[in-house]
């Protein structure tokens, strides 16, 4: 088998992927032969160089907590991945290393296909590259948004129930909760939410965190991340078959 076409996904402790599993089936799907999806577990961003030596790359996802520090590796960045500051789909075409931020795409179809009228303000759980890219987002549309961060003037100490009551929109983009640390929440005034609330959790897997288990006893609509995840991969999958043209 001619196995001359390399995809992959780099960030740190990554072995629950999605994205392998999704781009294999990819590959089966379109018959087609001679690509690899491969996980490229980085202690330190700095061992991506190891992997651009790597012939027949045509590019790779980015996850945490590698999206803003890849940045410094790349040659050049879509028109959205510098507004964002966090890229987390590299393009490599004639040795030139692209970077893209597919989450924004993702996100923004997530949230068409569920916000209301009435979601006009919003809150950002986390400030990592996913936070950027939905953030962007969020502006793109007209909706405000506030940040809630350890380090934010906002943040999960401060936090109260009428913030909350008064931001219909809440964004969950930490990874506290994901799999194997499902138990874990972020400390998070629960009972501000009401059925007008829109709760989209970034994680996907498990597909119900605690988080969302939480707001949705208070009434609140909830979504995961699986389709956002989908759909950036998707997106991602269209510019590396551009870029092979």
């Amino acid at each position: 088998m001619d196995s001359n076409k390399k995809l992959g996904l780099i960030g740190r402790n990554i072995s629950y992927s999605f994205s392998k599993k999704f781009f294999e089936d990819k590959f089966q799907k379109l018959m087609l032969k001679g690509f690899s999806y491969d996980i490229f577990d980085l202690n330190e961003i700095d061992e991506v160089e190891n992997l651009f030596s790597t012939p027949e790359l045509l590019g790779f996802n980015v996850t945490i907590p590698y999206k803003e520090k890849i940045i410094g590796y790349l040659d050049e960045l879509s028109d959205e991945a510098e507004k964002i500051g966090a890229v987390n789909c590299v393009a490599i075409q004639n040795g030139k290393r692209t970077g893209y931020n597919t989450d924004a795409f993702g996100f923004e179809k997530t949230l068409l296909l569920h916000k209301k009228a009435h979601h006009t303000s919003a809150l950002i759980l986390g400030n990592g590259g996913a936070a950027k890219a939905v953030k962007y987002i969020l502006d793109k549309h007209g909706i405000s948004s506030k940040t809630v961060a350890r380090t934010s003037e906002l943040n999960f100490e401060n936090l109260d129930k009428e913030t909350v009551r008064n931001h219909q929109l809440i964004i969950q983009t930490t990874p506290v909760g994901t799999f194997p640390n499902v138990e874990d929440c972020l400390g998070f005034p629960f009972e501000g939410l009401s059925n007008e609330h829109l709760i989209i959790d970034l994680i996907y897997n498990p597909n119900y965190t605690q988080f969302i288990i939480n707001a949705a006893e208070q009434g609140a609509k909830t979504v995961n991340g699986y389709y956002m995840l989908e759909q950036q991969a998707e997106k991602a999958w269209e510019i590396w078959n551009f870029q092979k043209k």
